[in-house]
């Protein structure tokens, strides 16, 4: 196996080994971790593993834990030796892979938790998850004990995209207009354009810009990010509350960032100077993990009830395991440990964009998970293909524009390890070198 393959390799079982920390035996966990590589696609059927001396010495484990997790996976079927030439990964569903052309080593291009390792996980019993106020679990609203964990009178939905849908479901009709930034966060737009609605770009941090929109265009409502998805940039809006409301127009906010502010307080909620006229989407998302799909509304009655109804004729209500474990995980996972720890990966991220890739340019993000690149002279359509092949997923800026803009533009999300980090740099150096 080439070098370079190796190191690629070897980081992403290190990085799988440290999610699997636990009581399994070591062979156990190297078994495992490459298990969870050949199913997420990182390694594709018919490639060859490393030899038992490269792999150790790569992830730092003994000769013999690598022989005993390489024939553990023989012995399940999921790899074949071939007598004079090593060990083969079999079929197993993938989708890309490292080893072969159209690799996907690092993803930048989802703003997410990345794995959910930076939780304290409580000790529970299954039938604790499932023991319920209700007891059939079809809490139309949601768990009466998450819900006053988030502020008591919310609905709690799948989601912040399940919210985001939601409102524009009860809010807009075809051919209405929508305010938004430009750029903003892609799933809204697709919401807006799934309604019918357009989304129309403004300066939402020029009031004179706003009150000039809203008086042309007469929209359903303003969206608006309080951390924007995807600069990460933070901005007073204040005034958009008081417009909106001398205008009878709703204000749909999105929160979802608002707990990962590094650079100074987080942004009031714009419920406080538009209290009968804001739709305020939650998420747990960005702060727990998105495994456990759950998010809330808050709006002044008898707009949540018109949301709650709609919800509840889409799905009969959200999952009631998941909010149970949600309770218990923001019992004991305060969101400062959490946001101090995407500041570093954020820092180190950075000044290894700075050092590899100088051409580039950005505002540091204030929060969020992910910065906002300019690439001089780039078509980010086209050189987002080319990252796939040196192991890099990004999303590239046109996604974020209601009318396709931003084509000098990438998301770059900052969220994974430090040691990931690193080697989506190089492979994001190694593509700018190539690309024409």
């Amino acid at each position: 196996m080439a070098s370079q393959d190796l190191d690629r390799l070897a980081v992403l079982v290190r990085d799988r080994l440290r999610l699997r920390q636990g009581r399994q035996s070591p062979s156990r966990r190297l078994a495992g971790a490459l298990i969870d590589l050949a199913e997420i696609g990182a390694l594709t059927p018919g490639a060859r593993l490393p030899s038992e001396r490269e792999l150790a010495q790569a992830v730092g484990l003994s000769r013999g834990t690598v022989a005993a997790a390489l024939n553990q996976l023989c012995e399940e079927g999921r790899c074949e030796r071939r007598h004079g030439s090593g060990t083969y990964l079999l079929d197993m569903p993938s989708v890309s892979g490292i080893l072969h052309a159209g690799p996907v080593m690092a993803d930048l291009s989802t703003s997410v938790v990345p794995d959910p390792s930076h939780l304290v996980l409580p000790s529970l019993d299954p039938a604790d998850l499932m023991r319920t106020s209700s007891g059939h679990g079809y809490d139309a609203k949601g768990d009466p004990r998450l819900r006053a964990l988030l502020g008591g009178d919310v609905l709690i939905t799948g989601g912040a995209q399940q919210g985001i849908d939601l409102a524009a479901r009860v809010l807009l009709r075809p051919g209405d207009r929508v305010l938004v930034e430009d750029p903003t966060y892609v799933g809204a737009l697709t919401a807006f354009r799934r309604a019918g609605a357009l989304a129309v770009p403004v300066d939402l941090a020029d009031p004179d810009a706003v009150t000039a929109a809203i008086a042309r265009h007469r929209p359903a409502f303003v969206y608006v990010v309080s951390v924007n998805n995807p600069t990460g940039a933070v901005a007073e809006l204040s005034h958009v509350a008081e417009l909106a409301r001398a205008a009878e127009v709703t204000i749909v906010e999105d929160r979802t960032l608002a707990d990962l502010v590094f650079d100074g307080p987080a942004p009031a909620p714009l419920a406080g100077g538009h209290p009968y006229g804001t739709v305020t989407v939650g998420s747990l998302s960005k702060v727990l993990w998105g495994g456990l799909r759950l998010g809330w509304l808050a709006a002044a009655e008898p707009l949540l009830a018109r949301l709650a109804e709609v919800k509840e004729g889409s799905d009969l209500a959200t999952s009631a395991v998941s909010q149970r474990l949600a309770a218990e995980l923001l019992e004991r996972n305060p969101v400062a440990a959490w946001r101090a720890e995407l500041a570093r990966r954020r820092d180190h991220f950075t000044a290894a964009l700075a050092d590899r890739l100088p051409e580039w340019s950005w505002e540091r993000p204030a929060g969020g998970l992910s910065l906002w690149a300019r690439l001089p002279g780039a078509d980010t359509d086209r050189f987002a293909t080319l990252t796939r092949r040196y192991g890099v997923a990004v999303a590239p800026g046109s996604l974020f524009s209601p009318d396709g803009r931003h084509r000098d533009r990438l998301r770059l999300s900052f969220a994974l390890p430090p040691e990931l980090l690193d080697q989506a740099v190089t492979g994001l150096a190694d593509a700018w070198a190539e690309h024409d």
